[in-house]
């Protein structure tokens, strides 16, 4: 943002040829630049400071770290700093509109949210549409990166990954965690060999959440029956349940209590869990994915929300919302995921396609950007937004982010 060609404090011109690194430990803050200065390139360190006599007050000319600087850049040039040998460090002060403080002070406050929500509709469209398209893609990669990490830690079986994956998903935020924990817990091996039981099948999930303990005072004949499968089954593949206390109940509605998703879970076990190669199967369909995860709940949880609490007049099957959300955390990513082990890029774009395909997400947050003017029109968008949210606003990296550095460089005023 102060261009390429500065001025030292003594009138000659300063190039800038690289920056370098920046450095985030202790020493100069970049390593390796290379400037030119009045016609001779240097090649070193740069150390940037508000005032100059802070070079002092941090104590540098008592560093033999900073032997090597080549230039100091300040804020504001109150005195003039010398190398040991005497000879004076060529020093440039830079200085921005007050419009660009202004900015950066707004961009850098301690508020929650979207600190440059009253600025936004100032960028260009364009600008807008680049960057969240790069937001849309960082997001898929980092997705299918998580894939790809839980695929080595499972010897390398796509099945046992897709369970893995599935399983979070169903927890829906709120409960993710203790999901991924859930499916952790068992090999799917032991799930397959009852695969042709739901009852034990529940009984294996619902005892490994921790969720079966005879010694309560539930007299529920079904609750008691899966009581006494899971003890047998346990002792059979000496399984341990989870640590209790982990799911969570506050804010959810009965019929997204957790026991209702382990059942929707069960019922993805039945026949024996092959999600992972029908996804790769349905070519990236949306209508044929979304067959996939049409589970329908019958039994004992057809009339029931959690053990001995009856259900009355609820869904049997997924909304299509949370099928939509299925398909962006769970089939989206390992398309892209499968596609890029195998170098398959036509396999990795489905999973590309398929977001785009699919309505977008609402939530707060999505619906917080479409109130500030930012649309989402399908899942590839309403991803980007959410990225953005989560990756750049909450963790305040308004710096790194294209929005916060357009806006910058417009307060400064200068022409790069």
């Amino acid at each position: 943002m102060f261009g390429r060609t500065l001025r030292e404090s003594g009138g000659a011109e300063v190039e800038v040829i690289d920056p370098g690194r920046l450095n985030t430990d202790a020493g100069p803050d970049f390593f390796n630049s290379k400037i030119k200065v009045d016609g001779v390139e240097w090649a070193g360190n740069v150390e940037i400071h508000v005032r100059a006599s802070d070079w002092q007050r941090h104590g540098h000319h008592k560093d033999r770290a900073y032997d090597g600087i080549i230039l100091h850049v300040v804020g504001i040039s109150d005195c003039r700093v010398r190398r040991p040998d005497g000879s004076v460090i060529p020093q440039v002060e830079v200085t921005m509109p007050e419009d660009f403080f202004r900015t950066f002070a707004s961009l850098s406050s301690d508020l929650d949210g979207v600190k440059c929500k009253d600025s936004l509709m100032s960028l260009g469209r364009l600008q807008i549409t680049d960057w969240l398209e790069t937001l849309a893609v960082e997001r898929l990669q980092s997705k299918a990166q998580r894939v790809m990490d839980i695929y080595n830690m499972c010897g390398n079986d796509w099945e046992q990954t897709c369970f893995i994956i599935l399983a979070r998903s169903m927890g829906f935020g709120l409960n993710g965690d203790p999901f991924e924990m859930l499916a952790r817990s068992i090999p799917l091996k032991y799930l397959h060999h009852h695969s042709d039981n739901p009852l034990q099948l529940q009984a294996l999930l619902f005892g490994q959440a921790a969720m079966l303990d005879s010694s309560l005072h539930i007299f529920d004949e079904y609750y008691q029956l899966l009581c006494r499968e899971y003890y047998f089954l346990a002792r059979k593949y000496g399984l341990h349940p989870m640590r209790q206390g982990l799911w969570k109940y506050s804010r959810t509605r009965p019929q997204n209590f957790p026991h209702r998703r382990i059942a929707f879970l069960s019922k993805a076990c039945e026949g024996g869990f092959s999600l992972f190669s029908k996804i790769i199967s349905s070519n990236g369909d949306p209508e044929k994915m979304r067959d996939l995860f049409s589970w329908c709940l019958d039994g004992y949880w057809h009339t029931h929300f959690s053990f001995d609490v009856d259900a009355r007049a609820i869904s049997d099957t997924l909304s299509d919302m949370s099928v939509s959300l299925l398909m962006i955390n769970v089939a989206a990513p390992l398309l892209y995921a499968s596609g890029a082990l195998r170098g398959d890029v036509d396999l990795a774009e489905r999973g590309q396609l398929l977001l785009e395909k699919l309505p977008p997400e609402n939530n707060g947050v999505v619906r917080q950007w479409t109130s500030l003017g930012m649309q989402a029109g399908n899942a590839w968008r309403s991803q980007a937004l959410l990225h953005l949210r989560k990756e750049y606003c909450d963790s305040r990296k308004c710096l790194y982010c294209r929005f916060g550095n357009n806006l910058l460089r417009k307060a400064s005023a200068v022409n790069l």
